[in-house]
């Protein structure tokens, strides 16, 4: 856990902060190089960029407030993005919303670049949950397993156990608890193999998108099982778990459209009438 990386001229350059950047960059790079490989304007993709990351912050940003309204003292607080404390789901949800308003003024092949966007997505899973290892948040529960991570004085495993009696005031370090930041960061670094991977199988386009949304629902589900930090809405199931089943369903629903539309179009072709018909 490093919060502060360092500080140079008075300014403090955050981990999660920096991290956020990172990810940002490697994403904008990846969609960039996807898309003038499959021959799309990279200038929309770039345009696209600013309305995701804006939306993306503001989401992020927004459902953390609401699921975490503790976290809030002061109006101030809300605006501190760079300093941890943001949802990857809201980062989701609200980079949709910007990707859709950005569509309406200027309408591209919407599920073509669903396909270039979805491996950035990826990065930005595997860069984000770097940034809240060395942030502190998102911490995991309890264990004995080998792999549990100790947080020093001060963080947020120490201060829930503190709270929860498990170890005095005094302490220099929190219990082990599972290292669930970095869990997520792998799986993030998985998917983008995988993406990238089927990238040239993809029959239709959207398929990789739908692809990521089925395979991101499944790699987050165990993560939310190990985490601490969200006491759940109902039985321990969390605002991330109930998107994830959302999102489960959408990405198989989308996979069966375009299946079906692929096999509709094989079925023409071999009656020897036009794909359009």
């Amino acid at each position: 856990m490093q919060p502060i990386l360092f500080e140079a001229l008075g300014f403090k350059v955050h981990a999660y902060g920096l991290m956020m950047a990172l990810a940002c960059a490697s994403a904008l790079g990846i969609s960039v190089w996807r898309a003038r490989r499959e021959g799309m304007d990279a200038d929309a993709v770039y345009e696209l960029a600013t309305w995701l990351f804006l939306g993306g912050v503001v989401g992020a940003r927004a459902l953390f407030v609401i699921v975490y309204p503790g976290s809030i003292h002061s109006v101030l607080d809300v605006f501190k993005a760079w300093e941890g404390g943001g949802v990857f789901y809201g980062c989701i949800l609200g980079g949709l919303g910007g990707t859709l308003l950005y569509y309406r003024r200027r309408p591209f092949p919407f599920l073509k670049m669903a396909d270039v966007v979805a491996p950035a997505l990826a990065v930005g899973a595997f860069f984000g949950r770097i940034g809240c290892h060395l942030n502190g948040c998102c911490h995991g529960a309890v264990t004995r397993a080998a792999w549990g991570v100790r947080f020093p004085y001060g963080s947020h495993a120490w201060a829930e156990h503190v709270d929860h009696g498990l170890i005095p005031p005094d302490a220099p370090w929190s219990l082990p608890v599972h290292p669930t930041q970095l869990i997520a960061s792998l799986g993030g670094l998985v998917l983008l193999v995988v993406l990238t991977a089927y990238f040239p199988y993809r029959r239709r386009p959207g398929q990789v998108m739908a692809l990521l949304m089925i395979a991101y629902p499944i790699t987050r589900w165990p993560v939310e099982v190990l985490r601490a930090d969200d006491p759940g809405v109902f039985a321990g199931v969390t605002v991330s778990m109930l998107i994830s089943l959302g999102l489960l369903a959408g990405g198989v629903a989308l996979w069966m459209r375009l299946r079906g539309d692929e096999e509709r179009i094989e079925r023409l072709v071999l009656e020897g009438r036009p794909a359009a018909a």
